[in-house]
């Protein structure tokens, strides 16, 4: 917790749920990025939070971004980011979107199968296009499953595809899965972008950038590796397969841009057990895995907590959402200990939740309103 975000809570008591965010500390991070990974051009990943104050201090910072959507692709317009700076990274669009995206000014744009280049061939023409290919994601607390991404030889064939309906064969991405805690996971992955861009080479086509992707973590319960591991890795792969003739590096952070950044006010609803004797009490609060917590399915992402109460003694509990859907339960096997003076009133601390929880919340399930939102 920042600072600015503890005088925030101390000052003003914000009522709950909310998420309080400090805009200061996004830059200090995106710094940090480029000081890590000086030739990799950052393209926020606007999912991870949308918020118009962050959109708006990254685009004066000269970040370019990364947009899932023609939603997000117009947010990013609104702030003032320049069309060549976005990226249309989803590998599934509608023809509507990306109709729209192109006569916005929007050149360069993801695929990963052939059905979705002919989208991009018959409405995108002359476009850049990268191919985004499967990688491990061991290593990571929110794998990406095989949604996204083809296998390498699909790539290469696509890639040649490209060029013969009129795109612009630009480059390979990879997503190595998000808060991946291991530097190894992008050291694989780059390995097989290098083999994909000697293969082509030899075709004829001379691919010119590297999408990184994102997945850089931040700190939740455990320790993490620091970015300057990842910068080093990177690079340090980079050049053995490259050497000196080192293709464009784009970067697309969302969990490290804005994770640390904010901060989740919420309140204790009530403190039970289910009997006499049971040391486990349930802790419900007024936000859950459908007011923006759904990084918590399958007790994946492990916030930590701050209370009024710490530094007194502890016991075990479980941790839900105010809900009533039985789903809506964050932390039961995950070894939590609260307070045992932790009541019903008591106003509580998510820490690090300035990432995927404000556009995670459901608009009105059982009738709530999504968290309110305070960037400072």
């Amino acid at each position: 917790m920042t600072s600015k975000i503890a005088a925030y809570l101390r000052d003003f008591a914000p009522a709950t749920p909310c998420l309080v965010l400090d805009v200061d500390r996004v830059e200090t991070n995106y710094r940090r990025l480029k000081a890590a990974l000086p030739l990799a051009r950052v393209y926020y990943a606007v999912k991870a939070n949308p918020g118009a104050p962050i959109l708006g201090r990254l685009t004066d910072l000269g970040s370019s971004f990364d947009a899932a959507s023609w939603e997000e692709i117009q947010m990013c317009l609104e702030a003032g980011a320049r069309p060549e700076n976005i990226s249309y990274g989803n590998t599934i669009k509608k023809v509507s979107a990306i109709q729209a995206a192109y006569a916005a000014g929007i050149r360069m744009f993801a695929f990963d199968s052939e059905p979705e280049l002919m989208k991009l061939a018959a409405h995108a023409p002359g476009a850049k296009v990268y191919c985004r290919i499967l990688v491990e994601n061991k290593g990571a607390e929110w794998p990406l499953s095989r949604k996204f991404g083809c296998e390498m030889e699909m790539a290469r064939d696509l890639m040649v595809l490209a060029r013969a309906w009129g795109l612009d064969p630009y480059g390979i991405s990879f997503h190595v899965g998000s808060q991946q805690t291991t530097t190894g996971a992008y050291e694989v992955a780059i390995a097989r972008v290098a083999s994909i861009f000697t293969d082509l080479k030899q075709a004829g086509i001379n691919l010119r950038m590297v999408n990184l992707g994102g997945g850089y973590p931040v700190r939740y319960r455990a320790e993490v590796p620091e970015i300057d591991a990842f910068g080093d890795a990177i690079m340090g792969a980079m050049t053995q397969h490259f050497g000196n003739d080192l293709p464009e590096m784009l970067v697309e952070p969302g969990r490290f841009m804005v994770g640390d950044a904010g901060v989740v006010s919420a309140e204790v609803v009530l403190v039970s057990t289910k009997a006499k004797d049971d040391p486990v009490r349930w802790v419900y609060l007024d936000i859950g895995r459908f007011g923006g917590l759904a990084e918590t399915e399958g007790e994946a992402i492990k916030y930590a907590f701050r209370t009024p109460h710490d530094g007194t003694v502890e016991g075990p509990v479980t941790i839900a959402g105010p809900t009533c859907d039985s789903t809506d339960t964050l932390y039961e096997k995950s070894n939590y200990r609260l307070p045992m003076a932790l009541e019903a009133g008591d106003r509580v601390e998510l820490i690090s939740t300035g990432a995927y929880v404000t556009t995670y919340a459901a608009q009105s399930f059982n009738g709530f309103k999504p968290l309110a939102e305070h960037y400072i």
